[in-house]
């Protein structure tokens, strides 16, 4: 990875503030927030349940909006951006793997996988290639054609991160992506975020308890009622 594009900065968020109302109260979950991520970084957000971590990464990704505040991403204000072309940005430079998994429960691991790059009108062969590199690299091409229900939670797991990277995008949000991983396949795979990370300039945020995320990472920022500490 070249160094101007390691200096890129890829994302920033100013003065980021989410609210959410409940019946009694306004819970602030988010709480001016400021923070710069450069391309090719791999960070990892630490924190108790209910800290704001994950609204955080769906604030980051366009999932969610801010009740104050921007987030730029790769020079483009969401905050600016419709609908459709927040959908158009995920779809071509953000991959996520959520806690649940998200599969499709009537496609196969193979056609989980392979659905972004469907989606996104690539090429039948080319397909083919990048959806079995990334199954190949969760160590699961074995399990390629069976169901997410005929699958274990850590296998669900594996496949999810596999369609997160399939189109090597250029940011990666990974939501407690380690929660159903025995150590070993944690070690692996991402050791294998790691090599994106150098190798293709590709940025990492991920929210994780797990020390081997931990130990990868190249900043651990913790929060704390929506705060950055």
């Amino acid at each position: 990875m070249n160094e101007t594009l390691q200096n890129k900065i890829i994302i920033r968020a100013i003065n980021l503030t989410k609210d959410y109302q409940t019946e009694s109260q306004t819970v602030r979950a988010v709480n001016n927030v400021n923070l710069e991520v450069k391309s090719g970084e791999f960070i990892t957000f630490v924190g108790r349940s209910g800290s704001g971590k994950t609204t955080l990464l769906n604030l980051i990704s366009g999932l969610d909006y801010p009740t104050e505040g921007q987030i730029l991403f790769d020079g483009d204000n969401l905050d600016k951006l419709n609908q459709k072309e927040i959908i158009s940005i995920r779809r071509k430079k953000i991959g996520i793997i959520f806690q649940s998994f998200s599969l499709l429960p009537l496609l196969s691991a193979y056609e989980n996988v392979e659905l972004p790059l469907r989606i996104s009108g690539i090429k039948s062969t080319t397909r083919k290639k990048m959806t079995n590199k990334a199954i190949e690299t969760v160590g699961l091409s074995h399990r390629s054609r069976h169901r997410p229900y005929e699958l274990s939670g850590g296998e669900q797991q594996r496949i999810a991160i596999a369609r997160a990277i399939v189109n090597e995008p250029n940011l990666i949000l990974a939501d407690e992506p380690t929660g159903e991983l025995d150590s070993v396949n944690a070690e692996k795979i991402f050791s294998s975020f790691k090599k994106m990370v150098k190798d293709k300039g590709i940025t990492i945020l991920a929210t994780t308890h797990d020390r081997t995320l931990l130990n990868l990472s190249d900043r651990v920022i913790e929060i704390s009622d929506g705060k950055l500490v």
